[in-house]
């Protein structure tokens, strides 16, 4: 088998987080605009290719005044900085369809090296005959690495926001036939 290409399913896919709040509870969320590509040979994963970009103003924590909060210059400054990316630069195998994807995460305007723990859910064909696979990651992050500071002290200590943001990726893709490749 060689290297195939295939372009992540927005609809079928995700990119969630969850931080702290008020140190007693999580708050969860996620952003409703990705899109990316997948370089993958199941028989040599470590030739694979991942790069992926979100659009900041997608966020979502089913509350619109923190959405509006989020996307201010206080946190992502979607409107300097409009886009979350990845790419990764190498990826390990870790045994039986795990692997550890190592790249570079830009938000806010800063790149940081990000490790994310990676499991290959398998493939399949959907009804209408196209090629798909899946994958779920995860990783851990610092917010404030990536210049995202803005915070409040509470009355009886801690922070309102915390510091460490737990990520997942949900990733469906579809083979991108020879037809679109020539296109």
């Amino acid at each position: 088998m060689t290297t195939q290409n295939w372009n992540i399913d927005a609809v079928h896919s995700g990119a969630h987080f969850a931080v702290r709040h008020m140190v007693i509870a999580k708050v969860r969320g996620g952003f409703e605009q990705l899109q990316g590509t997948i370089e993958f040979d199941p028989s040599k994963p470590e030739a694979s290719k991942v790069s992926v970009q979100i659009e900041g103003a997608s966020i979502d924590t089913r509350e619109p005044k923190r959405d509006e909060h989020l996307r201010s210059a206080d946190f992502l400054d979607v409107q300097k900085y409009p886009t979350i990316s990845f790419e990764s630069r190498k990826v390990q195998n870790r045994g039986k369809d795990r692997y550890l994807v190592l790249g570079d995460l830009t938000i806010h305007g800063v790149t940081r090296p990000v490790e994310l723990d990676t499991e290959y859910l398998g493939s399949s064909k959907d009804p209408w005959g196209n090629d798909r696979i899946g994958f779920f990651a995860k990783a851990a992050i610092n917010r404030r690495d990536f210049g995202l500071n803005w915070n409040q002290v509470l009355e009886g200590g801690g922070l309102l926001v915390g510091e460490q943001v737990e990520i997942s990726l949900d990733v469906e893709a579809i083979k991108v036939q020879a037809a679109e490749k020539a296109a």
